[in-house]
C-alpha cells in the first residue's frame, strides 16, 4: 500500500479523473442533482484551505464539523487534511450538551456548523468553551451571523483571498503533513461510558480504501455513484462512503435524510453503491413483505416463489453446498419472472453493492437481499480499528462478517475476545493514556470488546459484546445479542434488552412496535386508546408472552426469558436509549428503567 496523506490521495484522483463528477446534491425538494467535477471540488477545497490558514489554524489544531452529509463536509475535511489539522465530527443528531463534551474534550479551535439548529447548539456552550475561537456557519443571513460573532463559510474563503498566504506557501504546508500524522478523532458511541476520541492517522484512514482497490474486494470506479446516507461521523461511512469513492474517482451524492431515502434509492439517485446500518435494510425488507399480501394472487405467488428460490440458492451457496442444475434453473427463471423487477423497485435497478455495518444484520434480511440479486456485504469494524473484516462479493457466508482485510491480523483470546492489530488500528485515545493502555496491549493488539469465533477458512462470526455477557447466580453465562435478535423477529417487538446479570433468571425490557400493536388490539377488540392501559391489558401481556416463546424456541432452560416488562415509549437518540448509530445504550436503559427492572427482580 502506498504511503501518502488523504489530501495527496485526493490530488491523485483529481489528476487522474479530470472532469468526472465528484459530488452531487439537491437543492430543496428538487429532483435535479447538481454536481461538481473533481477540479471544481478541488478549487473549493483550496480556497477554504487558504481561509483556514488565514484564521491562524495550524498543524495539529482540532476543527470540529457539526453538520449533516453535504458537499461542504468534504470541502472542510479535505482542506483541514491539507493543512494537517485534525477533524472531529460530532453526530449532528446529538444534543448540545453531548456536542459540548466532544468539542471541549478535543480542544477544538474552530467549529463548522450547518444550519440554525446547529448554530443554536454552538451558542449554548460557546462562551464556556475557552479553546473555541471560531464558529463558521454554512447557512444564515450575513447580518445575523455577524451579530452572533459567527463567520459565514464563504467569508472564510474570502478572507483567504485577501489575507491568506499564496498557493506556494500553502503547498509547502501540505507537503509537511505526514502519513503517520493524526488526521481525525472519531469519538466512540458512549455505550460503555463517556465517549473517547480514537486518534486515527492518514495511513489508518486509507487502509480500507486501499484494501478495497488493491485486493480488489469490489469492482469500483469513476462510473459508480455512492449515496451518502450514514453520518460521516461514523467510521464506516467515513472510510467506505467518503474516502473510498474519492480514492476511485466515483461520484458521491448526498442524501437529504431518512424521509427522502426510499425515493432517492429507487428513482432520484439510483446509486450503484451504498453503506447502511442493518435497521435500514431490515425496514426495506419488512416493507416488501408487507406489500406482498396486497398484490394480485397470481403475481403474489410468483413473487413469493421467486424470493424463496433466491433465498434457497443463497443459503446453499453460503453453506458451501452444491447448487445443482435444478435450483440453478429455478433461480434463472425467478430472475426473469420477478426478481429483476423487484430489485428495480426496491433499489433502483443499478445498485451493485449494499454494505452493512455498525450492528449485527439479521440473517433473514441478508438472505433476502442476496437472494434478489444484490451483493450485500456485511462487515465489521470499530472507531478504533477501521474496517476489520467484510464478506466478499459472491463469497458471502450468512451469519458472519466475512474475512479479514489485507494488512489486518486477528486473534481470538482465550476468553473469546477478538483482538486485532494492523494498518487500520488507532494510535490511541486522545489525552487518555490509561484508557489507551487498557485497550492496546504491549504487543500492539487492540482489544475490541467483542466476543467471536473464526471458522477454519477465516470467516469471522461476532457472538456478543464482552461486557454484555450476563452471568447468572448459578454461574451460567448468557449471550444476550442472539436472543435479542430472535425476539425482534416478532412483528410486535421493536427493541429487546435482556437483563439478568447477577440474577437467578433472565428477564427483558421489550419495546413494542406500537403501530402494529394498536392494529392487533383493534382486531381483538382490546381498548387501544390509553397506552399504559393497553400495555397492562391481560391479552397484550398474553400476546407478548406467546411471542417470546414463539421467537426463542430451543434455548437452554437457563437462557429463557422468564419475566418481561413493556416500555411505554420507543427508544430514540433524542431520549438517550440509542446511540447515533442506533445501538442500544444498555447502561442508560438499565438506569432509566430501574423501577421496572427492580420489580422483575423481586
Amino acid at each position: 500500500m502506498q504511503e501518502r496523506t488523504l489530501y495527496q490521495m485526493f490530488q491523485e484522483t483529481v489528476r487522474r479523473h479530470g472532469e468526472r463528477p465528484a459530488v452531487g446534491f439537491r437543492a430543496g425538494k428538487s429532483a435535479q442533482i447538481t454536481t461538481w467535477t473533481y477540479p471544481e471540488l478541488a478549487a473549493r477545497v483550496r480556497a477554504f484551505r487558504r481561509g483556514l490558514d488565514a484564521l491562524g489554524l495550524r498543524k495539529g489544531d482540532r476543527i470540529a464539523l457539526l453538520m449533516e452529509n453535504r458537499p461542504e463536509w468534504a470541502i472542510a475535511d479535505l482542506a483541514a487534511q491539507s493543512l494537517g489539522l485534525v477533524t472531529v465530527a460530532p453526530y449532528a443528531s446529538l444534543p448540545a450538551e453531548q456536542v459540548a463534551y466532544i468539542v471541549r474534550d478535543c480542544g477544538a479551535r474552530a467549529l463548522v456548523v450547518s444550519d440554525a439548529k446547529q448554530r443554536e447548539k454552538a451558542r449554548a456552550f460557546r462562551e464556556e468553551t475557552q479553546a473555541l475561537e471560531f464558529v463558521i456557519a454554512l447557512e444564515g443571513e450575513p447580518e445575523t451571523l455577524e451579530r452572533e460573532g459567527i463567520l459565514a463559510f464563504e467569508t472564510v474563503s474570502a478572507r483567504g483571498e485577501t489575507a491568506g498566504r499564496d498557493e506556494a506557501a500553502l503547498d509547502a504546508l501540505t507537503a509537511a503533513v505526514r502519513p503517520d500524522d493524526v488526521a481525525t478523532l472519531i469519538y466512540t458511541s458512549g455505550t460503555t461510558g463517556e465517549p473517547k476520541g480514537a486518534m486515527l492517522t492518514h495511513t489508518n484512514l486509507l487502509h480500507t480504501p486501499d484494501a478495497v482497490v488493491e485486493e480488489p474486494i469490489a469492482d469500483l470506479g469513476p462510473e459508480d455513484v455512492f449515496l451518502s446516507f450514514l453520518p460521516l461521523s461514523h467510521i464506516t461511512e467515513r472510510v467506505g462512503g467518503h474516502y473510498l469513492p474519492l480514492r476511485v474517482g466515483a461520484c458521491i451524492v448526498y442524501s437529504q435524510g431518512l424521509m427522502a431515502l426510499s425515493e432517492e434509492i429507487a428513482t432520484i439517485v439510483r446509486p450503484t453503491a451504498m453503506l447502511c446500518v442493518p435497521r435500514l435494510l431490515e425496514a426495506m425488507h419488512e416493507k416488501v413483505l408487507e406489500r406482498l399480501p396486497k398484490m394480485p394472487e397470481r403475481q403474489r405467488r410468483i413473487a413469493e416463489w421467486a424470493i424463496a428460490t433466491g433465498e434457497a440458492y443463497v443459503r446453499r451457496r453460503s453453506a458451501g453446498q452444491g447448487i445443482g442444475p435444478l435450483l440453478a434453473l429455478k433461480r434463472l427463471a425467478a430472475e426473469k419472472l420477478a426478481l429483476a423487477r423487484l430489485r428495480a423497485r426496491v433499489t433502483g435497478g443499478r445498485l451493485r453493492y449494499f454494505v452493512s455495518g455498525g450492528a449485527p444484520l439479521d440473517a433473514k434480511t441478508a438472505a433476502f437481499f442476496l437472494g434478489i440479486g444484490i451483493q450485500l456485504l456485511e462487515g465489521y469494524g470499530l472507531s478504533e480499528s477501521g474496517i476489520i473484516a467484510v464478506n466478499r462479493p459472491h463469497r458471502q457466508r450468512l451469519g458472519t462478517v466475512g474475512q479479514k482485510l489485507p494488512h489486518v491480523e486477528l486473534m481470538i483470546a482465550l476468553d473469546g475476545e477478538i483482538l486485532m492489530r494492523g494498518q487500520g488500528r488507532m494510535t490511541g485515545y486522545f489525552a487518555r493514556p490509561e484508557d489507551t493502555a487498557e485497550a492496546i496491549d504491549p504487543e500492539g493488539w487492540f482489544h475490541t470488546g467483542d466476543i467471536g469465533e473464526m471458522s477454519p477458512d477465516g470467516y469471522l462470526k461476532i457472538t456478543d459484546r464482552k461486557k454484555d455477557i450476563l452471568v447468572l447466580t448459578n454461574g451460567k453465562k448468557v449471550a444476550p445479542q442472539p436472543i435479542e435478535a430472535a425476539l425482534k423477529h416478532s412483528p410486535y417487538i421493536a427493541e429487546a434488552v435482556l437483563l439478568g446479570d447477577k440474577q437467578s433468571t433472565v428477564s427483558a425490557i421489550l419495546v413494542p412496535d406500537f403501530e402494529r400493536l394498536r392494529e392487533w388490539a383493534r382486531s381483538q377488540e382490546v381498548p387501544a386508546g390509553d397506552r399504559e392501559a393497553l400495555l397492562a391489558h391481560p391479552e397484550v401481556q398474553k400476546l407478548y408472552k406467546g411471542e417470546i416463546a414463539r421467537t426463542t424456541p430451543g434455548l437452554a432452560d437457563y437462557e429463557k426469558v422468564r419475566q418481561f416488562r413493556l416500555a411505554s415509549q420507543p427508544f430514540s437518540i433524542e431520549t438517550g436509549e440509542l446511540t447515533p448509530t442506533l445501538k442500544v445504550k444498555r447502561r442508560f436503559v438499565v438506569q432509566k428503567y430501574a423501577d421496572l427492572i427492580a420489580a422483575m427482580a423481586k
